[in-house]
């Protein structure tokens, strides 16, 4: 099984699928199988979906760029937040929730493909340079937190959930060679009576770490495949 995990695609991971590859016959039931740039689905993979280039060869990276992410929340998800009786949720709360995600994001990413994987992270293009593009979309926090928030909510079911979305791209040729999208939702039940930021951060770490890892897998067994031919 190619190292990628496989979950039940959503529909909003699959609205924003026909946005960004131009898939016209995108949908829940029937992703497409080449997009709008010619990549190829591929099936059987550990991620809600793949899209490769056909022949595309990782194992020449040796060395990865790992762009800043991009985070979206979901649609209406300040108007919901503020719905709920003593909280408010700013514009700025959000900036901040974006930006403080996006860092753990950077952190956990570089800590897996440097400490385990022996990858150098650079910023710069060459041959052995492979370009790792992402973005968080669709993130719902159930219970963020803010100054304006009194009290904390005591036993919650999730955290929340948040949708990945990565480009694999050649450094020196800007061709996009892999795409991947996947969404994770915490399901850490717990009564512990901690503070919402310790709870958000640890299971935001669990959900990008496990992203971490596949990714750090798939580019190790690209190279082992090509050292044993």
């Amino acid at each position: 099984m190619h190292p990628w995990n496989k979950i039940v695609t959503t529909p909003i991971a699959l609205l924003f699928l026909y946005l960004v590859l131009g898939a016209a016959n995108a949908s829940a039931d029937n992703p497409p199988e080449i997009t709008a740039d010619g990549l190829h689905r591929v099936h059987n993979t550990q991620m809600s979906l793949v899209y490769a280039k056909p022949g595309a060869d990782l194992s020449q990276y040796n060395r990865i760029y790992l762009l800043e992410p991009k985070v979206a929340f979901r649609k209406n998800w300040l108007k919901t937040q503020n719905s709920i009786p003593n909280q408010t949720i700013t514009v700025e709360d959000m900036q901040r929730i974006k930006s403080e995600l996006a860092t753990l994001f950077t952190e956990v990413f570089k800590t897996e493909l440097q400490n385990n994987g022996g990858y150098v992270l650079v910023e710069g293009v060459a041959a052995d340079v492979l370009i790792l593009r992402p973005a968080i979309i669709d993130l719902f926090v159930i219970s963020p937190n803010t100054p304006r928030t009194r009290g904390q909510r005591g036993a919650i079911d999730s955290t929340g959930s948040m949708t990945l979305y990565m480009d694999l791209i050649d450094s020196v040729t800007g061709d996009t060679l892999v795409k991947a999208i996947d969404n994770k939702v915490d399901l850490t039940r717990t009564r512990i009576q901690a503070p919402n930021s310790v709870r958000n951060e640890v299971a935001a770490r669990a959900m990008l770490g496990e992203w971490a890892e596949l990714l750090r897998l798939a580019l190790d067994e690209a190279r082992t495949t090509v050292s044993k031919r």
